[in-house]
């Protein structure tokens, strides 16, 4: 019944607030999301920064920036943690768009990473990573 008239309230406001927000509050109405995907972060954006940035809408568990494995940088994104569904809520509601670093960001929630083995390049199976040509082509 909570959803329902929230989701109400969020339809009656739909010319106050955009789509993707109305988007992202009615996945966070239907599932349990403490964790937020964050974009477009400078490369000068660390660990603690990010925590700090986000820890004014409630407690940050973890706060992490992906770096990349070949040249030790940054690569732009990260990801917040936070104790609370609401917490996680309200920093979305508040941070996305926001300038951090000189940077504008976008926060939304983080998508679970799909179990099981990833694949490399086009060709997919047990042909190894591809690359572009299936399989044996004759190069």
């Amino acid at each position: 019944m909570a959803f329902s008239s929230k989701l109400g309230s969020l339809l009656r406001q739909n010319g106050q607030i955009s789509m993707t927000s109305m988007l992202n509050s009615i996945r966070c109405m239907s599932t349990s999301s403490k964790k937020l995907f964050i974009g477009g972060l400078s490369y000068g954006t660390d660990d603690q920064t990010l925590k700090e940035a986000f820890s004014g809408f409630g407690d940050v568990t973890e706060a992490r920036i992906i770096i990349d494995r070949d040249t030790g940088r940054s690569r732009g994104f990260g990801f917040v943690n936070f104790a609370d569904d609401e917490s996680a809520s309200n920093a979305l509601s508040a941070m996305d768009g926001q300038e951090l670093n000189g940077r504008n960001i976008r926060v939304s929630y983080a998508n679970e990473r799909p179990s099981g083995p990833r694949s490399f390049g086009g060709s997919g199976g047990d042909r190894g990573f591809g690359g572009g040509f299936g399989g044996n082509s004759g190069y």
